[in-house]
């Protein structure tokens, strides 16, 4: 399995357009030790030939021209984006799709909730029909895995997670199963395993087993502290509250990936405020230090 890291960052990006926190100034200025980073989308691959696009991210035309093997140019017109695989509703998972409105029909793979809420509350289903077909909506039914035909090689299974939909989402206070999904992705010819949850607001039952299960784990990295974006001044909620598990405190992410010391450990949907972004930081010390990477724009990992 081919796993590319198209792009890294949460809402926003880095460094985000509007924000001057100590971040951000510090990229911009050229004294902080980072680097930019877009929002988050991987791809995935069984031969590195035709891609599965997981989230579309408001950059991704960015993304697509930094990574070739998604534009091979076979056609007058083409993409190696054979189909794409929504894990939420979420802006920035789902706005990229109005920048491919050129490439239409696509395939989207989502739950009935995310489905839901791009035909109602942020209608991108109903919009997008205008343009050569639209989406061809493919339900993810959280019970059972599926395959994608130009991917035959990967098993996708979904699972439920407990986060939070986005504000105009007709069930935001009111929370179902479907409204975000973690996936388990298995390359059924190396068994290689790889378990994506970029947005998760919490641990419950059976989600470590679930973990246990993968080589490499893709997880949400947002933020370092639950009241960052109180401590940064650029916000008033509590990453929690926006559905997000810390990676400090009582059961946050630290102390989660504690108890996996097999599997390979990554962070992911990195907030423009989280001080890991500062690879001189204390804080980036002690991911090193605990064996947890932080995913950057172009990175590649194989399983």
């Amino acid at each position: 399995m081919y796993i590319r890291i198209l792009g890294s960052a949460a809402g926003g990006g880095f460094p985000q357009w509007n924000c001057n926190c100590r971040n951000c100034c510090g990229l911009r200025e050229g004294t902080l030790q980072a680097t930019a980073r877009t929002q988050s989308s991987i791809a995935l691959s069984d031969d590195g030939s035709n891609w599965i696009v997981c989230n579309a991210s408001p950059d991704i035309r960015a993304q697509i021209e930094s990574f070739p093997a998604l534009q091979p140019a076979r056609r007058v017109r083409d993409t190696a984006i054979a189909a794409l695989i929504l894990l939420d509703s979420q802006i920035d998972h789902t706005t990229g799709l109005l920048t491919l409105r050129e490439g239409c029909p696509h395939d989207v793979w989502c739950s009935e909730m995310v489905y839901q809420d791009l035909t109602s509350g942020f209608p991108l289903f109903t919009m997008l029909g205008h343009w050569n077909g639209g989406l061809n909506w493919k339900c993810i039914e959280l019970d059972r895995g599926f395959v994608i035909d130009a991917c035959p090689g990967l098993r996708f299974t979904p699972v439920p997670l407990r986060s939070a939909a986005p504000p105009y989402s007709p069930h935001r206070h009111d929370p179902h199963p479907g409204d975000n999904i973690g996936l388990l992705v298995e390359d059924t010819r190396t068994g290689g395993k790889l378990f994506y949850a970029p947005g998760l607001g919490q641990m419950h039952d059976g989600l470590l087993d679930w973990m246990q299960r993968a080589d490499c784990l893709l997880l949400d990295g947002t933020l370092w502290r639950d009241d960052e974006m109180i401590h940064a001044g650029v916000g008033d909620k509590l990453g929690s509250a926006m559905g997000h598990l810390p990676q400090t405190g009582p059961g946050g992410m630290l102390e989660v990936l504690e108890k996996l010391p097999r599997q390979r450990k990554v962070l992911i949907h990195i907030n423009n405020t989280n001080p890991i972004l500062d690879e001189a930081s204390s804080e980036r010390a002690e991911l090193v230090s605990r064996g947890i990477e932080v995913a950057w724009d172009g990175m590649d990992i194989e399983l």
